[in-house]
């Protein structure tokens, strides 16, 4: 009898050096327990892991979903590196996250390694790496719908089964709701309203064996996605397709293995701006950014010559190439536009990289290297009137290149009673965006002005951990359990538990910095009213971060818990224009984050809190510390059905996002209540 083909729809495995680097992994049954359902929320599992701002996907600006670790700040671009089943996921333009194009009905898990990934990964893994990974073994077909507070529904459906001689999967999700309005109550005028959102993404992957220990993987993916920010003319969001092709041949320790990543990345985003008078009752439209296309493409090649179980060697490489523009209607007079827009320009990476790891008894050792070399091309700003196309500004940037040289090593070592010490020093780097680089951008009275001379980000790093593990109540057993098998041995109580230190420094940071206030005319922005900022992004000197990180896990029958806790150091190294930052917390940077969930069967509790931190870089505007309890609960009926109930933020506690120049407060989620029907069919 022939044996059964198997496919995985997996990436090469882990390689040997992740045991020296601090590695959080949540599992399908985590990302599907979440009180809102949403990645974006499971994240914030991992402590230390930070959006720009402390909204989600429903009622966040779009631009302001970038990811961070370790509290390396930002300006709302990504320092950590998202990836899916191996593709980039940040914007092309701008470098932030569309959360909403990922379901998690179609996850089987999240990796997130803590700390600068530029063994394996190149621009863009500066703070870690988060790699979502899709799941190819569903059977039949899951889902959930639910109905939640101020007319939300939500709806995720899976369908998976054999695809010829391989497996695949068809998910479609989709959100809406009519809002919250984002301004504190006490503070609002006739102009605030609430700000609906709605939502959907369709997604299909197969996974077929072509060939002995050879497989292609494929994926397609759309989305769509319309957010209002809490006033009239104020949409934002966008819609975007992606493709990609992977080849994966994994034979073992005994012959060559090696992996062939292709992939497209089509997005166009549009985003309005309002300007509101001090009684909050009239709105004006400011900026009108109506068409943003930005395309992404690439290719990753990574081989693993047969070095046998003790010692890996990964050789391999890859391309990026973004291109992006933004065109804008602005400058408002009789709530016509006098002036438009167009800012734009293109990227590209090209990197190769070798890591070498082994071990040796008790001990495991790696070392890898990275070279990339990068290219800013067709830079441009330019500004017409538009009654008569006459210029205003037309800035050429010039074309610029240049190379970096990163890598990392790390060791760790086995003790007696499970215990691992690890140890890791690594170096990374980012590429300014697009966005970054040449568009000039306004939020409320505040005003921004581009840089097309923005130099790359680059951080070093290095970190000291601990881990232990252990099974209760009865002897322990010589070998971790991933390795053990014993579903006997799994199924005893279990307990988990990681601790960090790290210290790293962000060289030539790229930060919003204040250099004015209105009412005053100023280069690159044009007038900045009363109450309003003039900033320009500008290269820091540095941000030094440093702290500590834990992480415990507990498993005992129908009970499991889990808690994850960071403290963050971080301090603005500045001098020139940017030297009333110095000393200065980087904006939007908590100096304390923690997250716990205790568990039984299907009953769930989930406390978070995130400490005070600064909305604007002079430290001048503070948001206040939060403290959030959702809950989830799922009974079975009948027919893998069963009725869910999840409330978000159940105090209703004030989670303040953001403070205007004027001193107006925005919130994030208020509490929500959900119920509804999930069907499992894996």
């Amino acid at each position: 009898m022939a044996e059964p083909i198997i496919v995985t729809g997996t990436a090469l495995p882990a390689p040997l050096s992740d045991d020296a680097y601090s590695i959080v992994t949540l599992s399908e049954d985590r990302l599907d327990s979440t009180a809102s359902g949403r990645i974006e929320d499971a994240l914030r599992d991992v402590a230390g892991l930070q959006q720009f701002r402390r909204t989600d996907a429903r009622s966040a600006n779009a631009t302001s979903q970038g990811a961070t670790l370790r509290g390396l700040g930002g300006n709302a671009s990504s320092r950590a590196l998202l990836v899916l089943d191996g593709v980039p996921q940040s914007d092309p333009f701008g470098g932030w996250v569309t959360w909403p194009a990922f379901s998690t009905i179609r996850l089987d898990e999240v990796r997130v390694t803590r700390g600068g990934g530029s063994g394996a990964y190149g621009s863009g893994a500066l703070s870690g790496t988060i790699e979502m990974e899709s799941g190819t073994r569903a059977n039949g077909l899951s889902g959930n719908l639910s109905y939640g507070s101020r007319n939300a529904v939500e709806a995720n459906a899976l369908l998976g089964g054999k695809l010829g001689s391989g497996h695949g999967f068809i998910t479609a999700s989709y959100a809406r709701g009519d809002g919250f309005i984002p301004i504190v109550k006490g503070q609002r005028g006739t102009a605030d309203i609430a700000a609906p959102y709605e939502q959907a993404s369709l997604a299909a992957r197969g996974v077929v064996r072509v060939g002995d220990d050879t497989e292609l993987q494929a994926s397609i993916l759309g989305f769509t996605d319309r957010r209002t920010r809490g006033t009239i003319l104020s949409g934002n969001g966008g819609d975007g397709a992606d493709a990609s092709l992977r080849l994966v041949h994994d034979a073992g320790y005994s012959r060559w293995d090696y992996e062939a990543l292709v992939y497209l990345q089509l997005r166009k985003f549009q985003s309005r701006f309002t300007s509101i008078n001090a009684a909050r009752d009239t709105v004006t439209q400011s900026v009108d950014q109506h068409n943003v296309p930005s395309t992404g493409m690439g290719a990753r090649f990574e081989m693993r010559p047969p070095l046998g179980s003790a010692m890996e060697m990964r050789l391999g490489g890859d391309w990026r190439r973004t291109t992006g523009t933004t065109n804008e209607l602005f400058t408002y007079v009789a709530g016509s536009p006098t002036r438009a827009r167009e800012a734009g320009g293109q990227s590209e990476t090209l990197g190769g990289f070798a890591e070498l790891s082994g071990s040796a008894g008790l001990f495991d050792l790696t070392a890898s290297g990275r070279v990339d070399h990068w290219w800013l091309r067709n830079g441009r700003l330019i500004e017409r009137t538009i009654a008569t196309g006459a210029l205003i500004r037309n800035e050429i940037a010039p074309d610029r290149s240049g190379t970096e040289w990163t890598g990392r090593a790390g060791a760790s070592v086995r003790l007696p009673g499970h215990v691992k010490l690890r140890s890791a020093a690594y170096l990374g780097w980012r590429l300014p965006t697009l966005n970054e680089l040449y568009r000039p951008f306004r939020v409320g009275a505040d005003a921004t002005a581009a840089n097309p001379a923005l130099k790359p980000e680059r951080m070093k790093g290095a970190e000291l951990g601990l881990s232990w593990w252990s099974y209760l109540g009865g002897p322990t057993i010589p070998s971790m359990p991933e390795s053990s098998g014993a579903a006997e041995e799994v199924s005893r109580p279990r307990i988990q538990f990681g601790a960090t230190i790290f210290a790293n420094r962000l060289t030539d940071a790229i930060g919003n910095v204040t250099l004015g206030s209105g009412p005053g005319t100023f280069p690159g922005v044009g007038f900045v009213g009363a109450g309003g900022a003039y900033r320009q992004r500008l290269n820091l000197d540095a941000i030094n971060a440093r702290g500590v990180e834990l992480d415990l896990g507990f498993t005992a029958g129908p009970w499991h818990a889990a808690a994850s806790y960071a403290y963050t150091h971080a301090r603005v190294r500045a001098d020139g224009a940017a030297l009333p930052l110095n000393g200065l917390i980087p904006a939007q940077v908590p100096s304390h984050m923690a997250s716990a969930t205790l568990g039984w069967k299907g009953l769930s509790a989930t406390a978070r809190y995130v400490a005070a931190q600064y909305e604007d870089d002079g430290n001048s505007r503070k948001l206040r510390n939060a403290l959030t309890f959702d809950a989830v609960a799922e009974w079975p009926l009948r027919n893998n059905i069963a009725l869910m109930l999840r409330g978000e933020n159940l105090t209703n506690a004030r989670i303040e996002a953001a403070i205007s120049g004027a001193g107006v407060i925005e919130r994030a989620s208020p509490r929500t209540l959900w119920i509804g029907l999930k069907l499992n069919g894996k």
